[in-house]
């Protein structure tokens, strides 16, 4: 997963067209008074991130895309190879669900910026 990818503008909070700048303004999903705040243009090429009012209500499909695949991937864990109760099961799967909220939420935004702004090598540059 090498820079000029998609996937590593979204696994590594850059911006998508220079992959230099940071997306988010922290970096760690957990700090939870911060988790969604997104700098409002990338401070090495000057690529607007907040697009318009309304824009990342797409992300919303692309979070319950990635929630699907957790709650499929943990049933086939833990119900068919493990052959775990249903209690455990639904404890387990809602704890998860709980605690990679904040990481489901940032990866949905970058993903649905990624779809539609590519990666740009001969974009200037001025990062601090």
């Amino acid at each position: 997963m090498g820079k000029g990818t998609k996937l590593y503008s979204i696994f590594f909070n850059t911006c998508p067209r220079c992959q230099q700048g940071s997306f988010f303004a922290v970096s760690n999903p957990y700090n939870l008074k911060r988790f969604d705040e997104m700098n409002p243009q990338c401070a090495c090429c000057g690529e607007r991130f907040e697009r318009e009012p309304g824009y990342y209500t797409g992300a919303l499909y692309v979070s319950y895309a990635y929630y699907t695949a957790l709650i499929v991937g943990c049933f086939i864990v833990m119900e068919v190879l493990l052959a775990m109760e249903l209690g455990y099961f639904l404890a387990i799967l809602i704890s998860l669900i709980i605690l990679l909220t904040p990481v489901v939420f940032r990866l949905a935004r970058l993903t649905w910026i990624n779809f539609f702004i590519s990666y740009d090598a001969h974009k200037p540059t001025h990062c601090p």
